[in-house]
């Protein structure tokens, strides 16, 4: 049974498509798009006006977030704190949480989890072409790049002229865990939200049974790897199955070395973590790239459960 939503969203002037709500198995489905991706909310209940308001409520605070947060638009914090031109910006409370985070991030990897290392999408495109910017253009966009250049004593952050902040590497992750509170807060119903992969469930499904979640391979788009029972917690993923480029046979990751400005090499092909929020679990999933060929080990030293792809 597919029950369409009444309503179509526009978004910049152009249509985008309607929300979907439709019954699966024992759940319901809630679909929508947003932050470029597939988005979904399964609730275990037999109550579609639940379920509905459930994913309505959970893409409520999707697009919230997407609208505060996107470094695409001007309006957004991003957008403001990227064009302060050096000048202190006063953060509200939520914002400085993401950039306190952020900063703890850095610290605890010796500088490799690091936000102002966006800027270096203007000369990485991994767009699975053979585009492999020069060392010039990369020597070029080094002084940019390092959180270490930024002033930040909450709430006030001062940005470098020509250095910029992306909240990219938290922002989906910080939006899962915040609809999971948005869905919480509509229905107690046993609930899973996914967004591009990046999950969390409000805990067991009924009668103690676990959320099956598969790992998508790395080579055959739409095979399962392997599938994970999840009865609580959250699974965010990195790898670079979608985003690399491909040159004289050596194959460029999209995960890049803030310090060199280059891709990290030996990284897995992909990893999944498990951990309490998915905020928690994407920097894990990230950090571990970031160790290339370490990246298990690393994993098994922090004492996280993962699953590497190589």
């Amino acid at each position: 049974m597919a029950l369409a939503m009444a309503d179509t969203h526009r978004s910049g002037g152009s249509d985008r498509p309607a929300s979907t709500l439709a019954r699966s198995g024992a759940d319901f489905r809630y679909a929508f798009h947003a932050m470029a991706t597939p988005c979904e909310v399964r609730v275990e209940t037999d109550d579609a006006a639940l379920a509905e308001a459930a994913g309505r409520a959970a893409e409520a605070e999707a697009r919230r977030i997407e609208q505060k947060f996107s470094r695409y638009r001007e309006d957004s914090v991003v957008g403001r704190i990227n064009a302060s031109r050096g000048r202190a910006i006063e953060l509200d409370a939520e914002t400085a949480q993401l950039i306190d985070f952020a900063a703890q991030c850095f610290e605890m990897s010796g500088g490799l989890f690091d936000i102002t290392s966006g800027v270096l999408r203007k000369i990485w495109r991994f767009d699975g072409s053979d585009n492999v910017p020069a060392p010039e253009q990369i020597k070029a966009i080094q002084p940019f790049v390092g959180w270490q250049k930024v002033t930040w004593e909450t709430p006030m952050l001062t940005l470098p002229v020509g250095m910029e902040i992306d909240l990219g590497g938290l922002g989906k992750e910080y939006a899962v865990d915040r609809a999971l509170a948005a869905v919480g807060a509509a229905t107690r119903e046993p609930a899973l939200i996914n967004f591009g992969g990046d999950l969390v469930v409000s805990g067991a499904r009924k009668g103690g049974g676990r959320w099956k979640v598969a790992i998508e391979s790395v080579d055959h788009a739409g095979q399962m790897a392997a599938m994970i029972e999840l009865a609580d917690g959250a699974i965010a993923t990195s790898g670079d199955a979608r985003r690399f480029l491909l040159k004289d046979g050596v194959r460029y990751c999209h995960i890049l070395d803030p310090r060199s400005c280059t891709p990290v090499t030996g990284a897995p092909r992909s990893v999944t973590v498990a951990a309490k929020t998915c905020v928690e679990a994407g920097m894990f999933a990230t950090l571990s790239m970031l160790q290339g060929p370490r990246a298990e080990a690393f994993l098994k030293e922090e004492g996280v459960r993962a699953w590497c792809i190589w």
